[in-house]
């Protein structure tokens, strides 16, 4: 059987029995790949890194490296996260690399929804890069691959979390979670008992926040999206949609309107709710959103997010309007 084919009588882990024995039989598979050596991760808190960084935890502990990168990008508290859950509770080899500066300078002025991709991914690999350098004897390179990355690649392996590394760091791949589908990488990590917010992460794009600040990327801007969207997915979980809304976040365009607060004239930015339902991604539903939970959700951004004066919902479904806003 080729070595990128699902096994067809592969039985669907959606259980913690079958999601118990998947682990036992990845951690022998890894120890017996591995050996002694040193595994490489880029550790970005999203499901399946965070899967495959408490599977290698569990099989060679100490010989994993994770390095996390901070490009600023991120949604509010997931570094944090990321460092509490794996540094502190899992005791992962893990460094952080802050690197909010380097990734938001090399975007200033740049409008280009596809050249602000390049950038954002030419860094990460480059700071990836510089780390991977500075560590003596790895040999292996950890990624999250999983199948549906293979069955969209068309059999070539898919770089799920880094690609494109310079040619001189000739790592052997190490991909436990390659054959599984999304769900049941879900439930192989609840198993390994990684916290369920963690699991349950909502898609989040390559770019991050970038795609949610469009046009030109500012501080000021970003800082506004993280903040509301930290807000819209507090009160989405307070009313129980977390984990029945495929998709919600908020957008702050770069344009500005007048507004009233405290009796002055305002001149400030407006938020944009999305929330969407989708299977696959190629089509997505509206959401629809109870009024007093809109309201609340407006309410709690206009009072605790300076700089904005209006809230706004999209109804756009896929197709015509995408999901993301670039």
């Amino acid at each position: 059987m080729p070595n990128d084919v699902r096994d067809p009588k592969m039985e669907r882990i959606n259980s913690k029995e079958l999601a118990d024995a998947f682990i036992e039989e990845q951690v022998t598979a890894i120890k017996k790949q591995v050996g002694n050596n040193k595994v490489l991760l880029a550790l970005s808190g999203g499901v399946d890194s965070s899967v495959v960084a408490a599977l290698l935890i569990k099989a060679i502990g100490p010989n994993l490296v994770c390095v996390h990168v901070n490009h600023g990008l991120l949604r509010k508290g997931e570094s944090e996260q990321v460092i509490k859950v794996f540094q502190k509770e899992l005791g992962a080899n893990l460094i952080y690399v802050d690197a909010v500066d380097r990734f938001l300078d090399a975007l200033i002025g740049v409008e280009d929804p596809e050249q602000k991709r390049k950038i954002i991914g030419k860094i990460f690999i480059d700071v990836f890069a510089e780390e991977a350098r500075k560590i003596e004897d790895i040999k292996f390179l950890a990624q999250g691959t999983i199948y549906p990355d293979i069955l969209e690649s068309k059999g070539i392996k898919a770089h799920h979390n880094v690609g494109g590394l310079p040619e001189d760091l000739n790592f052997e791949l190490v991909e436990p979670v390659k054959f599984l589908f999304k769900d049941e990488v879900r439930v192989v990590g609840e198993a390994l008992g990684l916290p369920h917010n963690m699991v349950y992460r909502q898609p989040f794009p390559g770019p991050g926040l970038g795609v949610r600040c469009p046009g030109a990327i500012t501080r000021d801007r970003l800082e506004l999206v993280r903040e509301s969207d930290a807000i819209l997915r507090e009160e989405f979980a307070n009313a129980g949609l977390e984990g029945k809304v495929w998709q919600y976040f908020t957008i702050v365009p770069p344009f500005k309107s007048t507004g009233i607060k405290d009796n002055k004239r305002t001149f400030e930015y407006a938020v944009v709710i999305r929330a969407v339902n989708s299977i696959d991604a190629t089509s997505a539903s509206i959401e629809e959103i109870p009024y007093p939970l809109l309201f609340k959700i407006r309410d709690r951004i206009l009072a605790e997010v300076n700089g904005i004066n209006r809230v706004l919902v999209d109804i756009s479904p896929k197709p015509v309007a995408t999901i993301e806003w670039e």
